[in-house]
């Protein structure tokens, strides 16, 4: 059995993030990344809305991105 680490979000110290959050961060900020972002603190980061956050998994998702796998 596979044991996933957990992550915290980098400003708000939420705990954990999502599978989708750490990869919409990664996928956003670069794979080598070490700050990862809940929804809501990647969008204020990027200076974007929560909902395009999620609309831009949602694409990843669709287009197979191995980050939201």
């Amino acid at each position: 059995m596979k044991i996933r680490k957990e992550y915290t979000c980098t400003s708000c110290r939420k705990t954990p993030l999502t599978k989708d959050e750490v990869g919409a961060s990664k996928k956003l900020l670069g794979t080598e990344t070490k700050e990862l972002y809940c929804i809501d603190c990647l969008a204020a980061y990027l200076e974007v809305t929560p909902e395009d956050i999620q609309e831009k998994i949602q694409m990843f998702k669709e287009d197979g991105c191995e980050l939201f796998k």
